[in-house]
C-alpha cells in the first residue's frame, strides 16, 4: 500500500487515502460497505473502502488517518447483527475480510493462528484435518469471520458447553489508532501478568484497536455427539423444558429453541414440515465419552413438556435436526428485512422472556419470531418488516426498545452476543450505569484519543 496521497475525485475524507490501488470510492463498494445484515439502512454511505491485504496495510491507513483525522471503520465479511460495522459520510471502511490466511495450527499445543478475515468454519476444516475443532459457532459459520466473532465476542450454538468467543481466545495482535501494534495475552492457557487487554478488546465492537492477527485455542473433535430434536404446544413449554435440562445438572453442547412462527418460515424455504409438528421446537446435543448417557438424562427432562421427540439415528439425521435451527434467519431474510434482537435473560426465566415477547408482539403489532440459545438464556427476538420499511423508527423500534426494558426487569441484559453498534446505544447508560459508562468512556479515550475508531459505536 503507498503512503502517498494527494487531491482526487474521491469523495470526502476517502481524497488522503487515494495514493493506494487498495481504496475505492465507487458507489457500488461504498453501498455494500455502509452497513451489515442488521437491517439498519444507513441515511449516507461512507467515503470510500480501504481494502487491507497485510498488517503493514493496517498500520499505514491508521498512521494516515491519524494524522488527517479520517474516523475509521473496521469492516470484516459485514455479517453483523448491530451495526458494529455501519459507516457513513465523513468516515472511511477499513475492509479486512482480505487478510484470511490461516498461519500455523499447532495440533500438540491445540492452537491455531489466524488473520481477521479467516472464515469460521474455514477454520474447523481446516482443524478439524488435526482432529480439532474451534469452539464458536455462530448461526452465520460459514460466512462470518474471525475478526468479527472476536469483535463482538460472538457466540453460536455450542456456547452452551464450550462459551463464547472470549473463553477461545489466547492471543491478540492489535493496531491500535495511531499505527501502533499491541499483542494482548499469550499462548499459554493461563497468564495473569498485567491487566487483561485481551479480554478488554474481545467484544469491544472495533472501538479501541484493529485485530490483525489471533491466537485461538481449539479442542478435541468429541468421540460421540448424541442428538435429540423435541416439538412443543408453544415456546413457553419448549423454555420450561430447557429449564428442566439446566435443572437436571447436565451439560448438553447444544440447546437450542425456535418457536412456531419461525418454523413455519422454515418450512417455507426448506420443503420442511416442522410447524405442522409443533409450535416450538428445541434440539439439543451431548458430546464426548458420556454424550448417550447424557442424553438419556436430557430427554427424561424434556418429555414431560414435549409433544413428540426423536433421538438422532446417526450423523446425516443430526445434520438435519440442527440444520432447522441454523436455516432460521435465511429462511427469515426471504420473507423481508429483519432486525435480529439479543436479549440475555436468567435461564429459568426463559417462559417468561418467551411470554412478554408474545406478549410485545400482539400489543405492537410488530412481527417477532424467537429463536435461543437455552442454555445461557440468550433469546434472538426477531422483528420483521416491509423491504422498505425501518427497523430504526416506528413502531418497530418501539418493540426493540420494549424488549431491552423486558431483559432489564428480568434481571437481563439488551445484548448477549451481537454486540451494542449503533442499533443499541439508546438504552445503554440503562444498563450500565453512569459511573460503569464513564469509565468505559475513558477506556475509550486511552485507546483512542481522536475518537477516529468506530465513532459513536458501543458506547
Amino acid at each position: 500500500m503507498s503512503t502517498d496521497f494527494f487531491e482526487s475525485d474521491a469523495t470526502g475524507s476517502a481524497a488522503v487515502l487515494a495514493g493506494s490501488r487498495s481504496v475505492s470510492d465507487s458507489q457500488p463498494d461504498r453501498l455494500r460497505a455502509s452497513t451489515d445484515r442488521s437491517g439498519f439502512a444507513a441515511a449516507s454511505l461512507p467515503d470510500g473502502v480501504v481494502y487491507a491485504r497485510s498488517v503493514v496495510d493496517v498500520v499505514e491507513t491508521m498512521r494516515l488517518a491519524t494524522a488527517h483525522r479520517v474516523p475509521i471503520v473496521t469492516r470484516g465479511t459485514g455479517t453483523g447483527l448491530a451495526t458494529g460495522a455501519s459507516a457513513s459520510a465523513g468516515e472511511v471502511v477499513l475492509d479486512v475480510s482480505q487478510m484470511n490466511r490461516i498461519l500455523r495450527i499447532d495440533p500438540v499445543e491445540q492452537l491455531a493462528v489466524v488473520e481477521p478475515g479467516v472464515l469460521n468454519a474455514e477454520l474447523n476444516v481446516a482443524a478439524a484435518m488435526h482432529g480439532l475443532f474451534y469452539a464458536p459457532d455462530p448461526a452465520s459459520t460459514a460466512i462470518c469471520s474471525i475478526g468479527g466473532n472476536i469483535a463482538t465476542n460472538a457466540g453460536g450454538m455450542r456456547c452452551a458447553k464450550y462459551g463464547v468467543t472470549r473463553e477461545s481466545v489466547l492471543s491478540l495482535r492489535v493496531v491500535l489508532a495511531d499505527g501502533r501494534e499491541l499483542v494482548t495475552g499469550r499462548e499459554t492457557i493461563k497468564g495473569v501478568t498485567g491487566y487483561d487487554l485481551n479480554a478488554v478488546m474481545i467484544g469491544s465492537d472495533g472501538t479501541l484497536g484493529i485485530v490483525v492477527q489471533a491466537t485461538l485455542r481449539l479442542r478435541p473433535i468429541p468421540v460421540e455427539i448424541a442428538t435429540v430434536a423435541a416439538f412443543f404446544p408453544d415456546v413457553a413449554a419448549a423454555a420450561q423444558a430447557a429449564s428442566a435440562v439446566i435443572a437436571a445438572r447436565v451439560q448438553p453442547s447444544v440447546l437450542e429453541i425456535m418457536d412456531g412462527a419461525t418454523l413455519a418460515a422454515v418450512d417455507a424455504a426448506a420443503g420442511t414440515d416442522y410447524r405442522a409438528r409443533g409450535g416450538a421446537y428445541l434440539v439439543a446435543q451431548t458430546d464426548g465419552y458420556g454424550a448417550s448417557l447424557e442424553l438419556d438424562v436430557l430427554v427424561k427432562a424434556i418429555a414431560p413438556f414435549a409433544t413428540s421427540y426423536e433421538i438422532a439415528v446417526d450423523a446425516a439425521h443430526a445434520d438435519r435436526l440442527i440444520a432447522a435451527r441454523r436455516d432460521a434467519i435465511p429462511a427469515l431474510e426471504l420473507l423481508a428485512r429483519v432486525s435480529i434482537g439479543d436479549i440475555g435473560v436468567p435461564r429459568s426465566r426463559l417462559a417468561e422472556a418467551a411470554a412478554g415477547l408474545e406478549e410485545i408482539s400482539g400489543r405492537t403489532g410488530v412481527q417477532i419470531f424467537t429463536v435461543a440459545h437455552a442454555a445461557d438464556g440468550n433469546l434472538h427476538p426477531m422483528i420483521v418488516v416491509g423491504r422498505e420499511e425501518s427497523v430504526t423508527e416506528g413502531a418497530a423500534k418501539v418493540a426493540l426498545g420494549e424488549m431491552f426494558q423486558l431483559a432489564s426487569r428480568l434481571g437481563g441484559t439488551l445484548t448477549g452476543e451481537h454486540g451494542v453498534g449503533l442499533l443499541k446505544r439508546d438504552w445503554l447508560e440503562q444498563e450500565l450505569g453512569e459511573t460503569s459508562l464513564e469509565l468505559q468512556k475513558a477506556i475509550k479515550a486511552v485507546f483512542d484519543p481522536l475518537g477516529i475508531l468506530n465513532p459513536g459505536e458501543a458506547i
